[in-house]
């Protein structure tokens, strides 16, 4: 059976290998503790849940739902956004309600890509950006994330050529999976950059929310705004070519129930909502009833949220510090990017597959998340913190 070229690059996942690995490791009779998926283990609200309750016994909410059937969600989204970045947002023609994030950065470049254009994405980065332009038949340029740029990206590095046949950038900034933050001077660095080359300029924005640090530790004052870090929106006001993608996974506990949505740029909107269009229909209407709830109800399971994940950060650095592997502390997401150790450093597939094998704990190889991530590991903090210790006493006997 003939299939189509555009499945090639899609047909190694280092993420399906390490599932493998897993599955073997408990076969084996391994005791699993699975630091390797960036899956909350928290609960969902409780004022949520009863939304989404409520709404199953409603015989008006079991339907198909079209897009003027999510108003009341748009408008909900458009006001947590104008309440947390003091930007007007228009519900009807500049929000659209995606199946998570993960739906708009894989389908936007369906919209904006011809066979053969580029794609100027994060290096390391997400997968599904990759994922997202292989299917539309573009290219991919990798923009390298090092250490010592504090891991954004220098945009002077790319090579006209490429950014003449550019149409689209891809940022994610609290970044998965550096745990880097980028301030509003380097997003409007890179709205000015876009829009004097004419490339549309995509946010990934899904740890708004999970952040520790201080405004003064994070480099930047963000006026008239509840959030801690700036939205792209903040660098292009008048939305001009930016889009930013937003999910309810991380900030509400909710990645299951599969709710997120794109703000942004009105063409961008009516484009990507084309894409959608022809692809499915939206969620089940009781999902946004709860979505609406997580928006405009009580914001108190936030911050607990962020404060168990700071704890559990806390815990697993002091750990690692005390068997002798010194990494950075991360000011936001849920996740430890940790540089390996010899004789490891530049093998993170083989570090991660061994780990898992002999002790149990799983973890993301920084390979997995492109070129520049290898000699890195990602661990995500989905456990409490007695169980974030034990795994890394086991790390300890492995090293």
């Amino acid at each position: 059976m003939q299939f189509a070229q555009r499945l090639k690059p899609l047909q190694s996942n280092v993420f399906a290998d390490m599932d493998r690995a897993k599955s073997l490791a408990l076969a084996a009779g391994k005791d699993l503790i699975d630091l390797s998926l960036g899956s909350s283990d928290l609960p969902a609200a409780a004022h949520v849940i009863a939304a989404i309750a409520q709404s199953l016994n409603d015989p008006s909410t079991h339907g198909y739902l079209l897009f003027n059937g999510t108003r009341e969600f748009r408008q909900a989204a458009a006001s947590w956004y104008e309440q947390k970045f003091g930007i007007k947002v228009d519900p009807e023609t500049e929000v659209l309600p995606l199946i998570g994030s993960q739906e708009g950065t894989a389908h936007l470049p369906l919209a904006l890509l011809n066979p053969g254009d580029f794609a100027l994405l994060l290096d390391p980065g997400y997968p599904s950006h990759a994922g997202g332009v292989y299917l539309a038949s573009g290219q991919i340029y990798p923009m390298p994330l090092r250490a010592e740029n504090d891991f954004l990206p220098v945009l002077s590095d790319i090579p006209s050529h490429v950014v003449a046949q550019s149409r689209m950038m891809v940022l994610s900034y609290p970044h998965n999976p550096t745990a880097a933050i980028a301030p509003l001077s380097f997003f409007k660095e890179a709205v000015a950059f876009c829009q004097q080359h004419d490339i549309a300029l995509v946010h990934d924005f899904p740890y708004v929310d999970l952040v520790f640090a201080e405004p003064s530790e994070l480099g930047t004052v963000i006026p008239n705004t509840q959030s801690l870090v700036p939205s792209i929106l903040q660098a292009d006001p008048d939305k001009s070519i930016s889009i930013e993608f937003f999910t309810l996974s991380k900030s509400y506990n909710m990645g299951g129930f599969r709710i997120g949505y794109a703000i942004g740029n009105a063409q961008l909107i009516q484009a990507l909502r084309q894409v959608k269009a022809a692809v499915d229909f939206n969620q089940y209407r009781g999902i946004l009833n709860g979505a609406i709830a997580a928006l405009t109800g009580s914001q108190a399971g936030v911050q607990v949220a962020v404060n168990r994940f700071c704890q559990r950060r806390d815990a697993f650095i002091n750990a690692l510090h005390r068997i002798g592997w010194h990494v950075p502390t991360p000011k936001a997401t849920m996740y430890i990017w940790a540089q390996l150790p010899s004789p490891w450093s530049q093998n993170s597939v083989e570090f991660c597959t061994e780990l898992v094998q002999q002790t149990g704990v799983a973890a993301s190889p920084g390979a997995g998340f492109g070129k520049s991530g290898e000699g890195y590991v990602r661990f995500a903090l989905v456990h409490e913190p007695a169980l974030l210790e034990i795994a890394v006493e086991r790390i300890a006997k492995f090293l």
